[in-house]
């Protein structure tokens, strides 16, 4: 996530800018993309250690979880969520399929467990999420 300036609560990337951050649905896909890239997708949670027992990482450098991706790079926190990431995480949800079968329901919680349940299948890879997000990216665009 580039370069990186040491506060005094927590390490924040250089660019605080607005500008920095992805501000479609298709970049945000592209950075969550370039994200997992970087940091390997995760399973079973955000991120691995989410309630920092055994790691002192900070969460934005750590595996995460594709949904977890999606929020950080809108907001920097993989915790945190905006609107750009409950629109891409809506889109992203609707092209997926989980045992055959879509979202069951429309609510975001209900949209982020089937991007989850998506990535949490055992034999899905980091690659393969980083594919599908750039995909996701590109029909986006199209359609757009």
């Amino acid at each position: 996530m580039g370069t990186l300036l040491q506060s005094s609560r927590r390490v924040l990337p250089l660019h605080e800018s607005p500008l920095a951050r992805p501000s479609t649905v298709s970049a945000v896909f592209r950075a969550a993309a370039r994200l997992i890239a970087t940091n390997g997708l995760h399973k079973g949670d955000f991120v691995p250690d989410s309630f920092d027992r055994e790691m002192c990482v900070p969460h934005f450098l750590r595996p995460m979880s594709i949904v977890a991706a999606l929020k950080c790079v809108t907001t920097d926190d993989p915790h945190r969520t905006s609107l750009l990431a409950d629109e891409a995480i809506t889109v992203l949800a609707l092209r997926l399929e989980v045992d055959g079968e879509g979202p069951l329901f429309g609510g975001i919680f209900d949209l982020e467990a089937h991007v989850d349940a998506w990535g949490d299948v055992e034999s899905r890879t980091t690659e393969s999420a980083v594919a599908v997000l750039e995909a996701a990216a590109d029909a986006n665009e199209v359609s757009a």
